[in-house]
């Protein structure tokens, strides 16, 4: 396949790039003064501003010809109709399924998705409804008041994120946690909140065999068995997200109670999926429903906007231009919300587990840098942590500030204070990353605090900022279910054109399946009693070092 780089297309967005780096966005809103609304798309009430970026119109154009030039509409179509464009798995990619809310078949393999999902979703239907009216009872006849969903990556981030970020929807007579880390402080301090006898366990393998996940399920199985001690009792209280049915009922499930998902639903896609029991149950199934409802929206704005006119690819352009052309390699996700204070955690694991990849699709080297370093926190939490580097360090990090105008927690005449304080602080640090702050301006300021002219001078240089750093802003009405629906898919799909943009296969993670692999040597090498000598030098005497002290 020729390289992307080798394009007139690219080559034409290059020659842009040596014409514009050096524009300034302070003039390019100067010069256009409807700029806002040439540079801002909408869907409903999700609003996406895009104006405060170093892009011109002419900017746009180029790279609306590269996503032409990459076939971008071919891609979508083969995604969603189920091609298996996973191709070193040889696997459909179809998480966008899950939230079909049309009847139209989606053949893999020869035959249609469709009712099998339909199946498992009245699975889930009906076992989050026995929850939640009380008619599933845990073995001495109490209410279940507790779900602990146990797994890790994909089958903890997204429930993690939605549930936290989603409290306002939740049944108020129930708790629910989260367990990954195979440190035992996360099991351990999670139980110090659990009573056996009103707890229900999630475990959610898609194999029933990753080590971390099954570690915690089995010592979750060995606390439960201690105060329950009939064997038989775990099937009331331990369920499975599977597929491996001979492990779930060794462990002690019931074969109605395990949910199955597909390959073709990749851990990080997958809390559309049964995966999303937790979510079911904690929000009700009728808030899961209007999660995928969400989703499903931007999933066909995707399909059928125009690409000047779809949100998820300009916002992936605008990516690639920074990454490829800027080298900035990293983006901020800053979310004016503390409800998604765990979205940044989860948009690591799907972008960079996605797009971290330095080999193409034809199993060549790639030609230009890939995905970008993902990180950030809620406001305004972060802008006491790391804006300092935002606003005057020597890295450009391009920002997405995210927030819903309107909020769910009401205290009473502080309400409205609250939320205007924290809107102000958001659209601050958006103008302020992009307007800088000129010398000419930090002297007049400077001027009324009653400093001499020598110390004015000295100061000069710190309290200037270059400005001229990018940030998209998005806004919804409130944080609703459809509105975190939508939020989430349009990142999903920009990191798919992304990936499509780079040759690269964005569903495949073999970097995270190497570290596991050589966990499992390690293992064994940790509980032996000879010195190791099978690794290199360093890590046969960090074995030994750790075994002479623990």
């Amino acid at each position: 396949m020729t390289k992307i780089t080798d394009s007139a297309e690219w080559k034409a967005l290059e020659k842009h790039y040596n014409e514009i780096k050096n524009t300034e966005m302070r003039d390019l809103f100067d010069d256009d003064k409807d700029r806002f609304n040439n540079f801002h798309l909408n869907l409903d009430d999700f609003l996406v501003d895009f104006s405060k970026n170093r892009i011109t119109k002419t900017t746009s154009k180029l790279l609306n010809d590269l996503a032409g030039k990459v076939k971008i509409d071919d891609w979508k179509k083969k995604q969603f109709s189920g091609e298996k464009i996973n191709n070193t798995e040889n696997r459909a990619v179809l998480h966008t399924a899950l939230r079909s809310q049309d009847e139209q078949p989606i053949i893999v393999d020869g035959l249609d998705v469709k009712p099998e999902i339909k199946k498992t979703l009245e699975q889930v239907k009906s076992f989050s409804e026995s929850i939640n009216n009380g008619t599933w009872k845990g073995y001495t006849g109490k209410k279940i008041n507790t779900i602990v969903n146990i797994g890790i990556g994909g089958s903890d981030l997204g429930p993690a994120m939605v549930c936290k970020a989603l409290k306002p929807y939740a049944h108020k007579d129930l708790n629910i946690h989260f367990v990954s880390n195979v440190d035992a402080a996360d099991l351990s301090l999670t139980l110090e909140q659990c009573d056996p006898e009103t707890t229900l366990f999630i475990v959610a393998s898609k194999t029933f065999t990753t080590q971390e996940t099954m570690t915690n399920a089995f010592s979750a199985r060995h606390w439960f068995l201690s105060h329950a001690k009939n064997n038989q009792e775990v099937a009331k209280h331990f369920v499975a997200v599977s597929t491996n049915l001979k492990k779930v009922e060794e462990f002690g499930i019931h074969e109605k109670n395990m949910f199955i998902f597909w390959d073709w639903v990749g851990g990080r896609y997958s809390l559309w999926s049964a995966i999303g029991l937790s979510i079911a149950i904690y929000l009700g199934f009728d808030n899961f429903k209007q999660l995928h409802h969400g989703a499903y929206e931007m999933d066909q704005h995707f399909l059928n906007a125009p690409i000047e006119k779809n949100i998820p690819v300009q916002l992936a352009l605008i990516g690639v231009w920074y990454i490829n052309f800027f080298k900035f390699n990293t983006q901020a996700i800053l979310p004016y919300d503390q409800g998604l204070s765990l979205l940044p955690s989860y948009l690591q694991q799907a972008d960079m587990e996605s797009n971290g990849k330095f080999i193409d699709r034809d199993g060549h080297r790639v030609c230009v840098e890939t995905g970008p370093v993902i990180w950030g926190e809620s406001g305004t939490n972060g802008q006491h942590a790391f804006y300092q580097l935002i606003h005057q360090g020597t890295q450009f990090v391009p920002c997405d500030f995210i927030m819903p105008i309107k909020s769910h927690y009401d205290l009473g005449e502080q309400k409205n204070t609250h939320h205007k304080i924290l809107m102000s602080n958001l659209i601050a640090q958006s103008q302020s990353l992009m307007m800088g702050k000129s010398i000419d301006e930090a002297r007049a300021e400077l001027l009324n605090t009653g400093l001499s002219d020598d110390e004015i001078e000295s100061l000069l240089p710190h309290c200037s900022f270059e400005g001229n750093r990018p940030s998209n802003t998005i806004l919804f009405e409130k944080l609703t279910p459809i509105n975190l629906g939508r939020l989430i898919a349009l990142y999903e799909h920009k990191i798919f054109v992304q990936g499509i943009i780079w040759n690269i296969n964005s569903f495949d993670q073999w970097g995270v399946e190497y570290g596991k692999q050589i966990a499992r040597l390690v293992l064994p090498k940790i509980k032996g009693e000879r010195t190791s000598s099978c690794f290199d030098g360093s890590t046969n005497n960090l074995i030994d070092y750790i075994k002479k002290n623990c």
